[in-house]
């Protein structure tokens, strides 16, 4: 049995005859920038997440980018996030020159723990990254109060968990601004780089939109210094088409999760996530522990099943990070989760027999 890491050919199938319809309206009318496809995403994206503002931009980094930018972060700020995470998280605030400050992660959901953010805030401290890793958000009302305590804002790195929810309300509306990525292997994604930003800060999304098209209020009249952080109208139009279809897509995420969780909870040297009770996950990535992962992956390569690893080494273990001074065990449930996370097979088009061969290989 053949089994794709993540079926985007499935889902291109089913939704075939919709998007082609879409992307060649889009090449017939020449509007590749901008246009009425750009303006439905947007009213779309914030309709889903109910926020007032949506913007669609090129890609979840440069999300997190814009986010920094309109608060005018800046070298010798200071901003908190995780060193569990990818690194794009990080970049952006190294980007700005401005120092990423991380925190160690819960135990039982990998994002970051509240209880130890207040801590590691200075008078250099402008904002707070939390990542809602895996599909399921961090703990953001306790993040949101020690931020509204400090006088920082909060930017949900969403990137991997557009469409979840916690405590009845959408990821991307849970702070100050929401960024998610619509790259390919994400729960939403389209046919190339893509990503939003969420907010209901009016003003700071005026500022945003400006920031993404070179800093500019009207044409050649630039009031910030901006990137070409643009989202192309063909990719906004395979995005629209995939919204219509993405609630069932979520429902279809949740069951499959569950049923890994269910008859995995008891498999040997496996841990399976825990999703906490007030809050859903759309699993991005469908995310183990196991205590011989290299094992495991050899086992499950030999029976055809494909895995990934989100993510081998923190980040302040990388190379690039030496500069800020962090060593080995300063973050030890970060380093220790980095070498048992394995990711299985995940995808709403996940069949039924795919997924019983891969518990049935997991628990033989």
């Amino acid at each position: 049995m053949k089994i794709n890491f993540i079926d985007l050919q499935a889902q291109y199938k089913a939704y075939e005859q919709e998007i082609n319809k879409e992307v060649l309206e889009v090449m017939a009318s020449a509007q590749f920038i901008g246009g009425q496809q750009i303006s439905t995403l947007e009213k779309n994206l914030a309709q889903f997440c109910g926020t007032k503002e949506a913007l669609a931009c090129s890609s979840g980094t440069d999300a997190l980018l814009l986010a920094l930018m309109a608060l005018d972060i800046k070298e010798g700020d200071e901003v908190i996030t995780t060193p569990f995470t990818f690194i794009a998280t990080a970049e952006v605030i190294a980007f700005l020159k401005a120092t990423p400050v991380f925190v160690d992660i819960d135990e039982t959901t990998y994002n970051i723990d509240h209880t130890k953010i207040e801590d590691k805030i200075t008078s250099k401290t402008k904002a707070i990254i939390p990542v809602s890793l895996y599909g399921q958000t961090a703990n953001m009302d306790e993040i949101n109060a020690i931020a509204s305590k400090h006088n920082l804002c909060v930017i949900e790195d969403a990137c991997q968990s557009f469409g979840a929810e916690y405590k009845g309300k959408k990821s991307c509306n849970l702070s100050h601004i929401g960024c998610t990525s619509f790259f390919p292997s994400k729960p939403l994604g389209c046919y190339g780089d893509g990503g939003a930003i969420m907010t209901n800060d009016e003003n700071l999304a005026s500022k945003m939109r400006m920031i993404l098209n070179h800093g500019q209020n009207e044409r050649y009249s630039h009031k910030y210094v901006g990137i070409n952080g643009r989202l192309d109208a063909i990719q906004a139009a395979i995005l629209n088409v995939k919204m219509k279809h993405f609630d069932k897509e979520i429902e279809a995420r949740a069951k499959i999760g569950q049923k890994y969780i269910d008859e995995l909870k008891d498999a040997k040297g496996v841990t399976p996530p825990t999703i906490l009770e007030d809050r859903t996950s759309v699993f991005a990535q469908f995310t183990l522990l196991c205590e011989n992962r290299e094992e495991l992956q050899a086992k499950l390569s030999q029976a055809s099943i494909p895995t990934a690893v989100h993510y081998p080494k923190p980040l302040h273990l990388q190379e690039v990070f030496e500069y800020l001074g962090y060593k080995k065990g300063d973050f030890p449930i970060s380093e220790r989760v980095s070498q048992q996370v394995i990711s299985l097979p995940m995808s709403p088009f996940l069949t039924k027999e795919e997924q019983d061969y891969i518990i049935k290989t997991i628990k033989g």
